[in-house]
């Protein structure tokens, strides 16, 4: 059963309106005035608040600023419940991030119709998004309909690469973000020497290019080249502005998508600062494992270069490929196709890893 929290200062209207939603069998809590409202809404968090303007001690802009403010009430759909009619009223409200309005006096179907239908779109929004294009496109597709958006996927469908191929250099102007269906990308930047210093290798379920949209310049920080045949889709940018700022709870659900690497980048920093070759190596040799970039004895995956591990781990290639030597002198790894890498021992890998 659905909980509707009713924010109403007429005593009438109040106990009228919630008999008609607990006979629409929603469990109601109510209050008297803005600031009991904030606190029942805290204290209960409801599915959706629908709530009066004009209130004594704190009106409904009020208590809507305040519950946005609160990460527990900030994705509660709210509706005004209200006379105030006016063009200016209401877009004063929905700028605060009121979901509806209803005005006074309603007819019961039409209150029902607009608390079902943002409970629907609030379901929407809870929805754990699978990171695959089906996924990422219904996504896109049920946001622009619930939301109210203009088509954001008009662009939007994948690409074919081929290996060597490139999807974006450092300095071209940032206007899509590129999501991997399939293949391995790997980033980098130039360093003045003319070297590669590589900033990550993503595959299947990664995103790649989204910082750079966030970039004040407004241009790519790397380039984004195709390690292994790929298959790519591209998000303009104006698709992924409106998602970021449509609707706190779309934006916190998208971030979220494309937080893949963040934290693995934070770790690679403190491991660059901190952690010795070997355990560099072998946290990397695990990552690039669990992507699917190298093998296992049952696993298929793909080849790596030397030089792109070494600018993984952040030593030169002749360090690298000794360390990888003594990998495989001590069992933990060996080669197929005289370039490819296979794990042998995860577990043991590991606990080089893990080493204190």
């Amino acid at each position: 059963m659905k909980k509707v929290l009713l924010i109403e200062d007429d005593k009438d209207v109040r106990e009228n309106t919630a008999d008609i939603l607990e006979l629409a069998n929603y469990q109601v809590v109510t209050a008297e005035n803005g600031f009991c409202g904030v606190q029942k809404a805290k204290q209960h968090v409801p599915d959706i608040v629908v709530c009066d303007i004009m209130m004594p001690r704190m009106d409904g802009y009020e208590v809507l600023e305040v519950l946005q403010e609160n990460n527990n009430t900030a994705g509660i759909p709210f509706i005004f419940l209200t006379a105030k009619t006016s063009r200016s009223d209401m877009r004063f409200g929905m700028n605060l991030g009121a979901d509806d309005y209803v005005t006074k006096p309603f007819e019961e179907k039409e209150l029902l119709e607009a608390i079902e239908c943002r409970l629907k779109k609030n379901e929407f929004l809870k929805k754990e998004i699978i990171k695959n294009i089906k996924g990422i496109t219904t996504f896109l597709e049920e946001a622009s309909r619930r939301l109210d958006l203009e088509e954001l996927i008009n662009e939007y469908g994948p690409k074919e690469y081929k290996k060597d191929d490139f999807l974006f250099w450092e300095g071209d102007g940032a206007h899509f973000l590129y999501y991997i269906e399939s293949g391995t990308i790997k980033t980098y930047k130039g360093t003045e020497s003319g070297k590669e210093f590589v900033t990550g290798i993503f595959s299947a379920g990664d995103f790649v290019g989204q910082l750079s949209l966030l970039n004040s310049n407004g241009t790519f920080v790397e380039t984004a080249t195709v390690m292994e045949d790929a298959v790519v889709c591209a998000v303009p940018k104006d698709s992924f502005t409106k998602l970021l700022y449509s609707n706190q709870v779309v934006s916190k659900k998208f971030l979220a998508m494309l937080s893949n690497n963040l934290i693995n980048v934070q770790e690679h920093l403190v491991d660059m600062a901190y952690a010795s070759v070997r355990q560099r190596a072998a946290k990397a040799l695990l990552e690039l494992y669990e992507k699917g970039i190298i093998l296992d004895k049952i696993n298929g995956g793909v080849g790596i270069p030397r030089e792109d591990f070494a600018g993984i781990i952040g030593t030169a290639t002749e360090t690298a490929i000794r360390t990888l030597s003594d990998f495989k002198e001590e069992g933990l790894i060996t080669t197929d196709h005289g370039r490819r890498i296979v794990l042998l021992n995860r577990e043991a890998l590991r606990r080089v890893a893990d080493f204190k």
